[in-house]
Protein backbone atom coordinates (compact mmCIF):
# COMPACT_ATOMS: atom_id res chain seq x y z
CA UNK A 1 0.00 0.00 0.00
CA UNK A 2 1.34 3.53 -0.76
CA UNK A 3 1.88 6.17 1.83
CA UNK A 4 -1.19 8.18 2.92
CA UNK A 5 -0.76 11.30 1.29
CA UNK A 6 -3.73 13.19 0.49
CA UNK A 7 -7.01 14.24 2.17
CA UNK A 8 -10.97 14.50 0.75
CA UNK A 9 -12.31 16.32 4.02
CA UNK A 10 -15.76 15.66 2.39
CA UNK A 11 -15.89 12.56 0.37
CA UNK A 12 -19.72 12.02 -0.23
CA UNK A 13 -19.92 9.49 -3.09
CA UNK A 14 -16.62 10.65 -4.39
CA UNK A 15 -17.88 11.33 -7.71
CA UNK A 16 -15.20 13.60 -9.07
CA UNK A 17 -12.03 10.63 -8.24
CA UNK A 18 -10.86 8.96 -11.27
CA UNK A 19 -10.04 6.28 -8.51
CA UNK A 20 -12.88 5.69 -6.05
CA UNK A 21 -10.75 3.40 -3.95
CA UNK A 22 -7.44 5.45 -4.36
CA UNK A 23 -4.89 4.09 -1.82
CA UNK A 24 -3.35 7.82 -1.62
CA UNK A 25 -6.23 9.21 -0.05
CA UNK A 26 -8.08 8.76 3.36
CA UNK A 27 -11.56 9.54 2.60
CA UNK A 28 -13.53 11.39 5.46
CA UNK A 29 -17.54 12.81 5.65
CA UNK A 30 -19.58 12.90 8.50
CA UNK A 31 -21.71 10.70 7.10
CA UNK A 32 -22.02 6.82 5.82
CA UNK A 33 -25.32 6.12 3.92
CA UNK A 34 -26.76 4.54 0.95
CA UNK A 35 -29.84 5.65 -0.82
CA UNK A 36 -31.72 5.45 -4.72
CA UNK A 37 -31.69 7.89 -6.35
CA UNK A 38 -34.54 9.40 -8.68
CA UNK A 39 -33.28 7.76 -11.76
CA UNK A 40 -32.58 4.29 -9.97
CA UNK A 41 -28.91 4.56 -9.46
CA UNK A 42 -27.56 3.98 -6.30
CA UNK A 43 -25.86 5.99 -3.95
CA UNK A 44 -23.01 4.87 -1.71
CA UNK A 45 -21.31 7.61 0.93
CA UNK A 46 -18.71 5.24 2.75
CA UNK A 47 -15.97 7.07 3.88
CA UNK A 48 -12.91 5.88 5.44
CA UNK A 49 -13.40 7.97 8.45
CA UNK A 50 -16.62 9.56 10.19
CA UNK A 51 -15.07 12.78 10.74
CA UNK A 52 -16.36 16.57 10.78
CA UNK A 53 -14.39 18.71 8.58
CA UNK A 54 -14.86 21.74 11.15
CA UNK A 55 -12.65 19.16 13.59
CA UNK A 56 -10.09 16.65 11.82
CA UNK A 57 -8.97 13.67 13.56
CA UNK A 58 -5.78 14.21 12.08
CA UNK A 59 -2.24 15.97 13.17
CA UNK A 60 -1.12 19.30 12.14
CA UNK A 61 0.82 18.84 8.57
CA UNK A 62 -0.55 15.35 7.59
CA UNK A 63 -1.12 15.57 4.04
CA UNK A 64 0.51 16.93 0.67
CA UNK A 65 -2.92 17.58 -1.04
CA UNK A 66 -6.53 18.01 0.69
CA UNK A 67 -9.63 18.30 -1.36
CA UNK A 68 -12.60 20.52 0.43
CA UNK A 69 -15.97 20.04 -1.18
CA UNK A 70 -17.96 20.82 1.53
CA UNK A 71 -22.00 20.92 0.91
CA UNK A 72 -23.03 24.14 -0.97
CA UNK A 73 -26.73 23.98 -0.71
CA UNK A 74 -28.56 25.51 2.15
CA UNK A 75 -31.68 25.02 1.02
CA UNK A 76 -32.28 21.85 0.10
CA UNK A 77 -35.71 19.68 0.99
CA UNK A 78 -35.26 16.75 4.13
CA UNK A 79 -35.58 13.83 1.59
CA UNK A 80 -34.65 15.61 -1.38
CA UNK A 81 -31.86 13.82 -3.71
CA UNK A 82 -30.07 17.22 -4.06
CA UNK A 83 -29.57 16.49 -0.13
CA UNK A 84 -28.81 12.98 -0.45
CA UNK A 85 -25.89 13.37 -3.06
CA UNK A 86 -24.22 16.54 -1.29
CA UNK A 87 -25.22 17.15 1.86
CA UNK A 88 -26.72 20.31 3.18
CA UNK A 89 -25.11 23.43 5.38
CA UNK A 90 -26.63 24.56 8.32
CA UNK A 91 -28.63 27.93 7.63
CA UNK A 92 -27.29 29.74 10.56
CA UNK A 93 -23.82 28.84 10.97
CA UNK A 94 -22.34 28.18 6.91
CA UNK A 95 -20.07 30.70 7.36
CA UNK A 96 -18.63 29.69 10.41
CA UNK A 97 -18.69 26.27 10.00
CA UNK A 98 -17.15 26.58 6.01
CA UNK A 99 -14.28 29.49 7.82
CA UNK A 100 -13.69 26.31 10.27
CA UNK A 101 -13.17 23.93 7.51
CA UNK A 102 -10.73 26.03 5.70
CA UNK A 103 -8.86 26.36 9.00
CA UNK A 104 -8.88 22.42 9.63
CA UNK A 105 -7.75 21.97 5.56
CA UNK A 106 -4.93 24.91 6.68
CA UNK A 107 -3.66 22.81 9.64
CA UNK A 108 -3.96 19.37 8.40
CA UNK A 109 -1.70 20.74 5.30
CA UNK A 110 2.21 20.59 5.31
CA UNK A 111 3.76 23.13 4.24
CA UNK A 112 3.83 23.72 0.39
CA UNK A 113 0.68 21.62 -0.20
CA UNK A 114 -1.99 22.31 -2.09
CA UNK A 115 -5.55 22.80 -1.08
CA UNK A 116 -7.95 21.83 -3.88
CA UNK A 117 -11.30 24.03 -2.71
CA UNK A 118 -14.61 23.63 -5.25
CA UNK A 119 -17.28 24.84 -4.61
CA UNK A 120 -20.79 25.70 -6.64
CA UNK A 121 -22.77 29.34 -6.35
CA UNK A 122 -26.14 28.04 -7.47
CA UNK A 123 -27.27 29.31 -3.81
CA UNK A 124 -24.36 31.44 -2.17
CA UNK A 125 -22.39 33.51 -4.08
CA UNK A 126 -17.92 31.91 -3.75
CA UNK A 127 -17.31 35.84 -3.52
CA UNK A 128 -18.99 34.76 0.48
CA UNK A 129 -17.25 31.68 0.65
CA UNK A 130 -13.75 32.84 -0.48
CA UNK A 131 -13.63 36.38 1.76
CA UNK A 132 -13.71 32.95 5.02
CA UNK A 133 -10.60 32.70 4.59
CA UNK A 134 -7.38 34.64 4.34
CA UNK A 135 -5.09 32.38 2.43
CA UNK A 136 -4.64 33.63 -1.31
CA UNK A 137 -5.23 31.28 -3.80
CA UNK A 138 -3.21 30.58 -7.15
CA UNK A 139 -5.59 29.13 -9.24
CA UNK A 140 -9.18 29.79 -9.73
CA UNK A 141 -11.70 28.10 -12.46
CA UNK A 142 -14.98 28.02 -13.34
CA UNK A 143 -16.71 25.17 -14.70
CA UNK A 144 -20.07 23.36 -15.52
CA UNK A 145 -23.31 24.40 -16.73
CA UNK A 146 -23.63 28.16 -16.21
CA UNK A 147 -19.93 28.73 -14.84
CA UNK A 148 -21.65 28.18 -11.37
CA UNK A 149 -18.45 25.00 -10.48
CA UNK A 150 -15.61 27.19 -9.36
CA UNK A 151 -12.00 24.98 -8.46
CA UNK A 152 -9.88 27.06 -6.33
CA UNK A 153 -6.18 25.93 -5.79
CA UNK A 154 -4.46 27.46 -2.99
CA UNK A 155 -0.38 26.65 -1.63
CA UNK A 156 0.46 26.62 1.77
CA UNK A 157 3.29 28.96 2.99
Amino acid sequence: MSEVSILDMCCGSRMFWMDKQDSRAVFTDKRAEQHVLCDGRTLQIRPDVIADFRALPFADNTFAQVVFDPPHLERAGENSWMRKKYGALDKSTWPQDIRAGFAEAFRVLRPNGTLIFKWNETQIPVSKVIALTDQKPTIWQRTGKGDKTHWIIFLKS
